[in-house]
């Protein structure tokens, strides 16, 4: 998943058969602005048609537009800021290669700050946008009448095949793909409090990951989320367009939202583990802390609440685990009221007021 998500959930190893759909569809989208640019007559070898595929394309074709939209923005900011900076500074010759020009090189350093300067301020998404640099570098390095205009109409020409064409071309189901993301998720967090609570039984160190691993767990509902979020805007675009059900699956929704509030409070939860392990240190065995081993059956109680939550099991099962795990945390309350063991049970308290919220939107 990117810092922006799109609108499909997309797996990180994809089948085979996926992977020969994108590489299709990236084929096509290539070869098509390609020989529109050649019929055009924009130039005899209009490359800058072909690259938008290569760019903007990825698994999620539903993105295809916040994309390109970017990367046009992109091009033709750079492509005016170099054509500025050249109507006023000398643009590089053959003479200037060959020898110290200071001109040609105060005109490189102009457009070079130019392109950094708006690159960052057009600021989208958690990343600069890259392509006004590069655009403004490529017009720079050829200054050729007419180069200009030639590169603007090609990549608008790519763009426009991408954004219109991309989605056309084996177009997966987006509430499909927010359900099986979301069911990878259920499995991986189960496993992660599984192991959690097993270390924490046998007294051993209660995080078997490493931070990043775990980061990467925590970001995956809110980008189902925002996925079925898109799509279901997107369920007013015509139907040749966006093959989309008109309804998602019935609690799709619900369960997607509940996995994104209790990844928040988890997240706390074995944080507040790992801190503990790393203050504690070598002074305190995890062995000889007993509010620590007596939290396992917590930990489980909660994680098969949650679980069940996100199965979307009968109601009735769910509020059975739910005052389980409820019964465990008063139980552990009592047994270790001290300030520690609160702020370690806060993430689990958290979640269990989750997973009654959740029941009660269920109804």
């Amino acid at each position: 998943m990117s810092a922006m998500p799109g609108t499909v959930s997309v797996p990180p190893d994809p089948p085979p058969r996926a992977r020969l759909r994108s590489a299709a569809r990236l084929a096509v989208c290539a070869a098509v602005p390609w020989f529109l640019c050649l019929w055009w007559g924009t130039s005899t070898v209009p490359v800058p048609a072909a690259l938008p595929a290569v760019l903007i394309l990825r698994d999620d074709v539903y993105d295809a537009p916040r994309r390109g939209w970017d990367r046009l923005v992109g091009v033709v900011v750079g492509v005016a800021l170099t054509t500025l900076v050249l109507h006023w500074l000398p643009p590089p010759t053959a003479s200037s290669v060959t020898s110290v020009s200071w001109a040609a090189s105060l005109s490189f350093l102009v457009v070079l700050a130019c392109g950094c300067a708006g690159m960052y301020l057009m600021y989208r998404g958690g990343a600069p946008n890259q392509q006004v640099l590069v655009s403004a570098l490529v017009i720079y390095a050829t200054a050729l009448p007419g180069y200009a205009q030639a590169r603007l109409a090609e990549s608008a020409v790519g763009i426009a095949t991408v954004v219109l064409l991309g989605p056309l071309l084996w177009p997966p189901d987006p509430y499909r793909s927010a359900a099986a993301g979301l069911d990878t998720y259920r499995g991986e967090l189960d496993g992660l409090l599984g192991a959690v609570a097993a270390r924490l039984g046998a007294g051993g160190p209660p995080t078997p990951r490493g931070p990043a691993g775990d980061a990467e767990l925590w970001l995956r509902p809110q980008t189902g989320l925002a996925a079925y979020e898109r799509a279901a805007r997107r369920t007013r675009l015509p139907r040749l367009y966006l093959r989309t059900p008109s309804r998602p699956p019935d609690g799709l929704e619900e369960r997607l939202r509940f996995a994104a509030r209790t990844a928040l409070t988890l997240q706390y939860f074995t944080q507040e583990l790992r801190e503990r392990a790393r203050t504690d240190g070598a002074a305190a065995p995890p062995a000889s802390d007993t509010s620590l081993r007596e939290l396992a059956p917590l930990v489980r109680a909660t994680a098969r609440a949650v679980d069940a939550a996100l199965r979307a099991e009968d109601s009735a099962a769910v509020a059975a685990d739910l005052d389980r795990a409820r019964g465990l945390d008063l139980a552990h309350r009592a047994a270790h009221p001290t300030r520690h063991a609160a702020v370690l049970r806060a993430g689990l308290h958290l979640t269990h007021e989750a997973v009654a919220d959740h029941l009660a939107v269920r109804g």
